[in-house]
């Protein structure tokens, strides 16, 4: 069944913050195989002009995909979440997520469209550091694949 296009346009509510830290970054640099100096050395990223280490640039996606939750598990919108899959994911920077930053997001629902019986939804979720400043904007594709039969 397709989603309801009167949710194109809906905002929650902003997250509680989440704190970035040091080891955060770090054990996620490793993770994904980046050894720049600057996501674990303070020194390093001063260098750079960063008051303190920063993150990867795809960090961020486990806050705002984390955030996206509340789209996701809304019982109004009905969106099968057992039958989706993540189709895209980009974002927009207006400067780098450091550690010690305490990030907000606010996720908005851009997009419902039905191909193929697919149902594809993009969210777009808006981040703020405790000072109400825009850091970055994610953009997060799901696609909700079509009941086998349909």
């Amino acid at each position: 069944m397709a989603l309801d296009q009167s949710f194109v346009g809906r905002t929650y509510p902003p997250t509680d913050p989440y704190e970035v830290g040091r080891e955060k970054i770090r054990e996620f640099a490793v993770a994904v195989g980046d050894s720049n100096p600057a996501y674990t050395d303070p020194e390093a990223a001063k260098a750079l002009g960063h008051p303190d280490v920063i993150a990867p640039p795809t960090f961020v996606f486990s806050i705002t995909f984390r955030a996206a939750g509340q789209v996701v598990q809304d019982p109004q919108l009905g969106l099968d979440y057992s039958r989706v899959v993540h189709g895209d994911q980009k974002f927009a920077y207006v400067r780098p997520v450091r550690a010690g930053d305490r990030l907000t997001v606010t996720s908005t629902i851009e997009a419902i469209k039905s191909m193929a019986g697919n149902d594809i939804l993009d969210i777009r979720g808006e981040v703020h550091d405790e000072a109400g400043e825009h850091v970055v904007t994610a953009w997060t594709k799901l696609v909700a694949r079509a009941a086998e039969g349909a």
